[in-house]
C-alpha cells in the first residue's frame, strides 16, 4: 500500500462523517427549530434525541474508525431515510440535489461497511489485541 492509500482512508472517513457530527451539534443548539421542522415534515419531534445521538456518535465512530461497519450501516440507513422524508420534493431542484447527495453519502457508507475502515482506525488496534 502506498502512502496516498494509507492516508486516504482516514481522510475519507473524516470527510464523509464530519457533516453528521456537525449537524448533530447544530441540532442541539437549535433544538426547538429542528423539532418544529421535523414535525412540519411529518416526523415526530420526539425522535430528535435519537437523531442527535445517531449523528454525533455515528459521526465520531466513523472518524476514529471505531465499530466502523456498524456505524456505517446505521448512517447509510439514516441517510436514505433523511432523503425520503426531507428531500423528496422532486419539483424543487435543490431538494432533488439534496436527495441525490444523501443517496451518494449512503453509497459511501455502504463501501465502508463492505470494505472496513482502512488504515489508522481504532478497529484495527482492537482487532490486533484480539489476536
Amino acid at each position: 500500500m502506498n502512502t496516498l492509500q494509507v492516508f486516504a482512508a482516514p481522510l475519507g472517513r473524516f470527510l464523509i462523517a464530519i457533516i453528521f457530527f456537525l449537524s448533530g451539534v447544530t441540532k442541539i443548539t437549535q433544538y426547538a427549530g429542528t423539532q418544529g421542522y421535523m414535525e412540519a415534515m411529518g416526523v415526530p419531534g420526539a425522535l430528535l434525541p435519537l437523531v442527535i445521538i445517531t449523528e454525533i456518535i455515528g459521526g465520531v465512530a466513523i472518524i476514529i474508525g471505531w465499530k466502523t461497519r456498524y456505524a456505517a450501516i446505521a448512517l447509510a440507513g439514516f441517510s436514505v431515510l433523511a432523503a425520503v422524508f426531507f428531500h423528496s420534493d422532486f419539483s424543487n431542484q435543490a431538494e432533488m440535489i439534496s436527495f441525490m447527495k444523501n443517496l451518494a453519502i449512503a453509497g459511501g457508507f455502504l463501501m465502508l461497511f463492505a470494505n472496513g475502515p482502512g488504515s489508522y482506525a481504532m478497529d484495527n488496534r482492537i482487532n490486533k489485541k484480539d489476536e
